[in-house]
């Protein structure tokens, strides 16, 4: 399976963020961007690749307790940026309670890169500096001037919601060989932070990092 690791925000964060781009997409150019759906909008923390069924279990133990050891936090979508003439995404900023949001994501990233690393995934090379950020469009070529598009969305805010699991979702490729088709995301486990837990792990139940 093809697999990475997620924060995923809330109905109400995608809506707002959703109006924000329906107004970039009436921007010129637009038309040359492939637009990412807004049912697959997510946070990267690691990305896996290819992971053996075999090492499943051992994958979901410890990320279950990268999860367990990180407490919640609060996050907001905020401006945006691109990664040269590759690809748009918004930016996240921190929320209202916490120890910062942006921090917060930071330490959940580099716990849940280890935690793949030890569970036997063959990971690619870390990053030093993790920039969070959700993937709006990416070029089809030529295509527009990014820089167009992230300067119309630095003034975006969004409301800020409290970030109380990781995700851990699967990546299904295109098949068909439709052009413009996109990947298809599902959650297949979802992993409470810290507090978040309604158990206390040391009361027998199949707690994450047991």
């Amino acid at each position: 399976m093809r697999l990475f690791a997620a924060v995923l925000p809330p109905a109400e964060a995608v809506q707002e963020l959703d109006r924000a781009v329906v107004r970039l997409r009436e921007l010129p150019g637009a038309d040359g961007l492939r637009w990412t759906e807004r049912a697959g909008w997510h946070f990267t923390l690691a990305f896996m690749g290819e992971v053996e069924d075999g090492l499943m279990p051992e994958l979901a133990e410890r990320l279950g307790r990268a999860a367990y050891r990180t407490e919640p936090f609060s996050l907001r979508i905020r401006g945006g940026g691109h990664f040269g003439d590759r690809a748009l995404w918004a930016g996240a900023a921190d929320g209202t309670f916490g120890a910062g949001g942006v921090d917060g994501m930071r330490l959940l990233a580099g716990r849940a890169d280890a935690a793949a690393r030890r569970a036997g995934v063959p990971m690619e090379e870390k990053h030093p500096h993790y920039r969070p950020h959700l993937t709006l469009a990416r070029n089809r070529g030529a295509g527009a001037d990014l820089r167009l598009y992230a300067d119309e969305l630095s003034g975006f805010e969004g409301t800020p919601w409290g970030v109380a699991e990781l995700a851990l979702v699967r990546s299904v490729l295109p098949v068909s060989g439709v052009p413009g088709e996109q990947p298809r995301y599902e959650t297949i486990l979802r992993l409470p932070l810290g507090r978040a837990r309604t158990t206390d792990p040391g009361d027998g139940s199949p707690a994450p990092g047991r």
